[in-house]
């Protein structure tokens, strides 16, 4: 295995991006000495960064509820660091921890999956058999990666003959740095690219470009490599002004863009891949493929008929309300994270607003008042433009970019500070938000 890349910054830089990270951290985390007694029983799915950030939050606000964790996994992955383990700025090990050392004391994990899901009936069963009964349902599941949805692609490929994917977890993004090294030292054909369904952080394909071209420039072989990054529809972007910032950076570093390309096949013995268009299927020869499959809800979710009924029915994203992530037919239930049928926020930033808004309206209706919060939808996607550089861009709902620090970071500049914030500072506040601080 290739050795990560180092980069390192300044005493000052990492001083004030720790102290940035400390007041993200504590932005929005409000009074807390107040605590509801109730008898409530409340289930949460999923200890990904919303189910986890919400059971500390709510043992801490909760006096008497009996709130219950349900998730198999055992290990907790930071996911907004999957991008730096294959770009060779991190080890796999910096996305891992276990789940077990974020649940605080009060919450009952039950190491299974949810089998089945009743929300006439309140009541959730899990693989083991155990049927748990509930008033409250916060459902943070996260989303499922339809790597079935690729023709001819299968996790085994990954770390092998120019096969990337680093959505798939920390070994695998560790898999795909290795090939993105040899592919770098080598030169020839990459492709890029990102489905047609709604994404977790959406801006990570566009991340993988731009990092294996400035790897490839920092090497010396740029000339050597060809990059094409394939568009699932007319935009890099949905953001039209991000969108041509973007388009502006692709030319001026020779990465060709692609538009209505979206990957059908691959056929990893010919080294060759299969893309839907408009006009029908092309096929693309290559040397590195980075692979980023269809994302839907989980089948116990979509199953259940939580989804929405007129739109995204192939994704099954639960019915919300984009103000409160209540469940618009089953009041007794919310969406957290990815899960959430919202226009935006799939990412760990949107977690961090929705977590007071879920908060205030359940402990709200248990304290016996009316919850006043809302969300946005802010989501922001620190921009790797290149190692060293980002652009922090920060928007809502209508498309307006809204800044956390105007006069100080521009959202559509290339700046340290901003690459700082995702590669030190983004991490702290993170773990922050998962002990519920945040």
């Amino acid at each position: 295995m290739p050795e990560p890349l180092t980069l390192k910054a300044s005493r000052r830089a990492f001083l004030g991006l720790a102290a940035g990270g400390a007041a993200l951290a504590a932005s929005g985390q409000g009074a807390r000495a107040e605590r509801t007694r109730t008898s409530a029983r409340i289930v949460i799915l999923g200890a990904g960064a919303g189910g986890t950030a919400m059971a500390n939050r709510l043992a801490a606000r909760l006096e008497g509820a009996t709130i219950t964790l349900l998730d198999a996994r055992r290990q907790h992955w930071y996911q907004p660091g999957f991008t730096l383990i294959a770009a060779g700025l991190k080890p796999a090990s910096y996305a891992i921890s276990r789940t077990a050392e974020w649940l605080p004391e009060g919450v009952e994990w039950i190491p299974e999956h949810a089998a089945g899901l009743d929300p006439v009936a309140q009541r959730v069963t899990t693989t083991g058999g155990r049927v748990l009964a509930y008033d409250y349902l916060i459902v943070a599941s996260g989303l499922t990666l339809d790597w079935e949805g690729i023709e001819g692609f299968s996790l085994d490929l990954v770390g092998h003959d120019g096969v990337s994917a680093h959505y798939a977890g920390p070994e695998y993004a560790e898999l795909s740095w290795r090939e993105l090294d040899r592919f770098t030292d080598r030169g020839g054909v990459g492709l890029f690219g990102r489905p047609a369904t709604e994404i977790k952080c959406a801006g990570a394909p566009l991340k993988m470009a731009f990092l294996a071209e400035d790897i490839a420039r920092r090497k010396g072989n740029r000339e050597r490599v060809q990059l094409t990054y394939h568009a699932q529809n007319q935009t890099l972007f949905g953001l039209p002004i991000v969108h041509h910032r973007l388009r502006q950076l692709f030319d001026e570093r020779g990465i060709e863009a692609r538009y209505d390309h979206v990957l059908k096949a691959l056929d990893a013995q010919r080294r060759v891949a299969t893309y839907a268009t408009p006009a029908g299927d092309v096929t693309t020869g290559y040397d590195f493929i980075n692979v980023i499959p269809p994302q839907r809800a989980p089948g116990v979710i979509r199953e259940a008929g939580l989804g929405w009924t007129d739109r995204w029915l192939d994704q099954g994203w639960i019915e919300v309300d984009p103000a409160t992530l209540r469940h618009r037919r089953y009041p007794a239930i919310f969406g957290l994270g990815d899960i959430a049928g919202v226009p935006k926020g799939k990412t760990a930033a949107s977690v961090k607003w929705h977590l007071p808004v879920v908060e205030d309206h359940l402990v709200s209706e248990l304290a016996g008042r009316e919850g006043t919060e809302t969300f946005n939808g802010y989501t922001a996607c620190p921009m790797i433009t290149r190692i060293g550089r980002a652009m922090l861009i920060e928007f809502d709902y209508t498309d307006n970019l809204t800044p956390s620090f105007p006069g100080i970071i521009a959202p559509l500049e290339e700046l340290w500070i901003s690459w700082l914030m995702k590669e030190i500072a983004l991490k702290p506040t993170y773990n922050a938000m998962l002990r519920g601080r945040a």
